[in-house]
């Protein structure tokens, strides 16, 4: 992603800037960046009518500039494109103001977004998406008999490259059809490889499959390198990582990613680290649960005491069309900052992130044991507690009266 302009008001946050996206995990940047109210500028394509001074019509498709008011945004993970729609908000020659329109974003194609407030999780997402280093760090293969996924795994998202499906009959006695198939096979996977995976780039291959597919097609893609003098794949041999998996199936990287070994050869990817944070976390929850938290409610009281070590959240959040839930994640990340906690913000599209999703979407390893969390919480949802020290709740819309409490049940019951 390249920033082009950049005007933010350092009084109330509020301003424009100018983007234009080089790759495809540019597009889901941006797709990170729109907020519904926000106004995005760029060229566009619409079918224009005109109609002749005789009554009859004629339609043909025009290119102009147009700045559109967001009230959807989409993004399109099989072909990456970000679509938003909304109404149009500058008069233009061929389409009134008002008017609905859809925007595409695509690569190499300026764009501008307007804001009313730039926090610091925009801005950090900017500095992270206009990083000269970002790149596509790690490639994955999954594979069994007759499926395969080639994937790059970037520092926001998994992208699959290619999906090679055969059927590949069984072993008969005296039939070579079996052979002939698994061959045509590694074939295909083989040129996906070559095709999709930039070894100059990726820091580390893996190369997953339950049983010896793996093992097999490594020797098939080593023997072919050889004979058809494949200098790429020779030279960078040593970069390709042997692992189980449970199948071919593109989730199957989860448990490829949990395993140790695996992590062990890719310490320096983003993945790696995100990754490793959440087994930390998953492992506090079972041997020391008063140092591992999760749920916005359990995470701010911990913060409160200034607990945090790591925050884990998930871009899902960011996301959120409340302003206000949207502006308190915000607010948390800022804190946790501010007062030497580690943030990580998770991908949705990546299968960490869809684990921490899974767990509320915002975690966190502390420093050091709160055990009266729960009963905080035990607290908070006990409404024979005086109100004096009952916890706040979002859900709470007036101030706890016990002696009310007390008539209206004794009034339920008849007394």
């Amino acid at each position: 992603m390249k920033l082009l302009k950049k005007q933010i008001s350092a009084k109330d946050g509020s301003g424009t800037v100018l983007l234009r996206p080089d790759t495809s995990e540019d597009l889901w940047h941006a797709y990170n960046l729109l907020q519904i109210g926000d106004c995005v500028r760029c060229t566009t394509v619409r079918k224009v009518t005109k109609e002749s001074s005789t009554g009859s019509t004629q339609s043909n498709k025009k290119r102009m500039m147009l700045t559109v008011a967001v009230e959807k945004v989409d993004f399109d993970a099989d072909v990456l494109q970000v679509r938003l729609s909304g109404t149009v908000q500058a008069e233009s020659e061929f389409v009134r103001m008002g008017a609905y329109h859809t925007l595409t974003l695509e690569l190499n194609q300026n764009f501008s977004v307007e804001k009313q407030c730039w926090d610091q999780v925009y801005l950090d997402l900017i500095e992270e998406a206009c990083h000269p280093d970002r790149q596509a760090e790690v490639a994955a293969i999954v594979l069994q008999s007759g499926l395969a996924h080639v994937c790059l795994v970037t520092g926001a998202l998994t992208v699959t490259k290619a999906r090679i499906e055969t059927n590949i009959p069984k072993k008969r006695t005296g039939s070579s059809n079996h052979a002939k198939a698994t061959t045509k096979f590694y074939e295909a996977v083989y040129q996906a490889v070559l095709r999709h995976v930039d070894f100059q780039k990726v820091k580390c291959v893996i190369l997953a499959s339950p049983g010896f597919v793996k093992d097999d097609f490594y020797k098939y893609m080593q023997e072919q390198a050889v004979r058809r003098e494949d200098k790429v794949l020779l030279e960078h041999k040593s970069k390709f990582v042997l692992c189980r998996a449970s199948s071919g199936h593109k989730h199957a990287l989860e448990e490829v990613f949990a395993d140790p070994t695996i992590l062990s050869q890719m310490t320096e990817t983003k993945v790696a680290k995100e990754v490793q944070v959440l087994n930390t976390f998953m492992r506090l929850m079972s041997t020391d649960p008063d140092r591992a938290y999760y749920g916005y409610h359990h995470v701010a009281q911990a913060h409160e005491q200034l607990a945090i070590d790591s925050l884990l959240v998930t871009d899902e959040l960011f996301r959120n069309s409340n302003v206000a839930t949207r502006k308190k994640y915000v607010a948390l990340v800022e804190s946790v900052r501010e007062h030497g906690g580690k943030v990580y913000v998770f991908s949705s599209m990546h299968v960490s992130g869809q684990q921490l999703q899974q767990v509320s979407g915002v975690a966190a390893i502390l420093r050091y044991p709160l055990p009266d969390l729960d009963e905080l919480e035990e607290q908070a949802n006990d409404p024979f507690l005086p109100s004096n020290i009952r916890m706040e709740s979002d859900d709470d819309e007036e101030e706890y009266d016990p002696e009310k409490r007390i008539q209206e049940d004794m009034r339920d019951m008849g007394l």
